[in-house]
């Protein structure tokens, strides 16, 4: 008599013992990587009846249970894949663990609903294992990465961070020529652990990753305005490449920086959560505008939504590996945000507050962020946990001729805090004979059109507690995220234009592509739209960042489009208080498609001055009539998400949800 196998242990045996499953094969062209950047050769062969399904897993470390890879790959984006053979070629980082791949088949009846990603597509399933590759290690994996700078609470320092996956001591040398490294100090080291996560996914397997040790040492006793180089590391473990910055100048009064909020990075593969694409182009862009700088200090500033890791720790160190050729120039400084910080405990949640903070976080509550971060100031908050800290608040520093401010819009900010103490004693004490100019800078703003529901108590709380102290202490500029759209509006007080009150300007357009909807969308044609009010004189719809350059007489800031490196709008505000909206010209720094150059500045030889000089002037100062006389209509210019396309790629949503901001 003849037993029937039950169907689950049949289809087991089937799988298991087929042979088109058994000669299945995964090969790498090497199995070392340099550093992080290079690129391996993934080859695979025998797959039987290929479908658009079949896929990639990437795993670091190779360990890791099936569903947590840290991305995928369909076998389809390679051109021979109907074969059954096929190759993709990835360019990795070094997550101080090493890779390996593996290949699976993928039915359409097999696929889950509820096990999706961030934009609701489902995420491949594990269960037919076809092959694993061998294993892919980096060679110098002892040698410091993800190297960033910043400014301290002193004019004669500089501060740089970078990690390496041991604690051992390292070092920065430093000195005014490349082979004059004569100066040395030690890096003290840092690292945070899986039980100071707080929720999900930082906290489970499927997110967590080792971070790595964090190091940071402080470069002291620099000369002002001077070109210093450095490199980070030790003898022992080996050293870094040789960088270079320019000090601050505290004898001058200019004052560069290029700024933006809500940049993200991007991955070469699909991963749980959409990354932000457009984040390469400010990076390249900006770039250009440094190497055009020659020998003048400037700052990046990067206004919250840093990497949007959101507890899938892999993402920051894709983040700082991609800002590292910015970063390791120019201090890159930064505030907090919700994609950094929120998270359902967070100690400050006040009754107006339920429908803000969330779980935007990904259970990282602030962690990460305020210990890859070292800003001046020590400011910090307790967790009401056993996490360190949350550092990174709210500090201000000066350069030049501005003073600039940074703030929380995600911890206590209201009337009695310590930040509004800060706040308030830091705006009242400014030498405005040294920095006539005041730039603030926060990430949810206290302005914009988008009208979102889900912020409207919050923008209440700070018109009450944070506006009257901006129009008190004649704040110039108040720069904001959040909403990843780029809006300048008149200088403001109580939602209506006058001769007094900062000029708001949002500038959350540095990558993430969830969007406000500001013109009507065929495909889309239930979505709301915002109409634009009077108060808001310019709206923006590219990605890209802002220019702002300073003298003692004047300040610009240019909003430069990713899509060509132009600059499509600018304001300029007088020392006195005049703001000339739109307007361009003289001498200084002439916007160009590959960033900007410097343009002597009279008979003075100062070089890169302090206006900006856009090849689209008359375009700029026409606009600028319009807008002065009764500017009417929409700024056309959705960019689409160029998501890395599989065989779902029909099925990305890229619109913006209100809890996404």
């Amino acid at each position: 008599m003849t037993i029937p196998l039950p169907p689950l242990v049949f289809l087991f045996l089937t799988f298991f013992f087929n042979p088109t499953h058994q000669k299945v094969s995964v090969s790498l062209n090497s199995t070392t990587l340099s550093k992080s950047g290079d690129s391996v050769l993934i080859k695979w062969s025998g797959v039987d009846s290929p479908s658009k399904l079949d896929w990639l897993g990437i795993y670091s470390p190779p360990s890791s249970r099936k569903h947590h890879f840290i991305g995928y790959k369909f076998l389809s984006s390679s051109p021979t894949w109907q074969s059954g053979s096929g190759s993709i070629s990835l360019p990795l980082i070094n997550l101080r663990s090493n890779y390996s791949f593996r290949i699976f088949r993928w039915t359409e009846s097999e696929i889950n609903p509820s096990h999706h990603d961030h934009d609701n597509n489902p995420l491949p399933g594990t269960a037919h294992l076809l092959a694993t590759s061998p294993e892919l290690a980096f060679r110098s994996g002892r040698v410091p990465e993800q190297i960033h700078l910043s400014y301290t609470d002193r004019v004669d320092e500089m501060r740089v961070m970078f990690v390496t996956p041991d604690r051992a001591e390292r070092a920065v040398k430093y000195g005014p020529g490349k082979d004059s490294l004569d100066d040395v100090e030690a890096a003290r080291v840092g690292r945070y652990e899986l039980e100071h996560m707080c929720d999900s996914p930082a906290n489970h397997s499927s997110g967590w990753r080792d971070p790595g040790f964090i190091h940071d040492g402080v470069m002291t006793n620099l000369k002002s305005g001077v070109r210093y180089y450095y490199k980070v590391g030790s003898d022992a473990q080996g050293w870094s490449e040789t960088h270079s910055f320019v000090s601050r100048n505290g004898d001058s009064d200019e004052a560069i920086a290029f700024m933006f909020g809500d940049m993200g990075t991007t991955t070469p593969y699909a991963t749980f959560l959409r990354v932000q694409d457009e984040s390469v182009a400010t990076v390249k862009w900006i770039l250009g505008d440094i190497e055009a700088l020659g020998d003048k200090p400037a700052f990046v500033s990067h206004i919250g939504d840093i990497s949007y890791a959101r507890g899938y720790s892999w993402l920051w160190d894709h983040f700082f590996n991609q800002i590292e050729p910015v970063a390791s120039k120019l201090p890159y400084h930064v505030c907090i945000g919700n994609h950094e910080y929120d998270w359902p405990s967070q100690p400050w949640k006040p009754e107006w507050s339920t429908s803000i903070y969330g779980k935007d976080g990904g259970g990282e509550c602030g962690v990460p962020y305020s210990l890859r971060f070292n800003m001046p100031g020590n400011s910090s908050e307790p967790t009401g946990t056993a996490a360190p800290a949350t550092r990174n608040l709210y500090y201000s520093f000066d350069m030049g001729s501005v003073h600039f401010v940074y703030i929380s819009t995600e911890t206590n900010f209201v009337t009695g805090s310590k930040q509004h103490e800060f706040i308030k004693h830091d705006l009242e004490t400014v030498n405005r004979t040294k920095t006539p100019f005041v730039v603030v800078s926060g990430h949810r703003p206290m302005y914009t059109t988008s009208n979102e529901g889900r912020d409207a108590p919050m923008r209440a709380q700070m018109l009450q507690h944070l506006e009257p102290l901006f129009i008190n202490n004649n704040v110039t500029l108040a720069l904001w995220g959040h909403v990843h759209r780029y809006e300048r509006f008149c200088p403001m007080r109580n939602f209506t234009c006058g001769s007094k009150g900062p000029v708001h300007v949002v500038i959350g357009m540095g990558g993430q592509d969830w969007q406000p909807i500001w013109e009507p969308r065929a495909d889309h044609p239930t979505d709301p739209v915002f109409p634009q009010p009077l108060r808001s004189m310019y709206r923006g719809g590219e990605f890209g960042y802002t220019r702002l350059v300073a003298s003692k007489e004047k300040l610009t800031l240019s909003y430069v489009g990713n899509h060509d490196g132009q600059v499509h709008d600018s304001v300029e505000i007088l020392a006195s208080g005049e703001v000339r909206g739109g307007e361009t010209g003289g001498d200084g720094v002439e916007a160009l498609g590959n960033g900007i150059k410097v343009v002597e500045n009279g008979s003075d030889g100062a070089g890169f001055g302090s206006n900006v000089e856009s090849k689209f002037s008359l375009f700029v100062k026409g606009a600028s009539v319009l807008v002065l006389g009764a500017f009417i209509g929409y700024v056309i210019g959705f960019v689409s998400h160029a998501r890395k396309r599989g065989p779902l790629e029909n099925s990305w949503i890229p619109v913006k949800r209100e809890e996404d901001g």
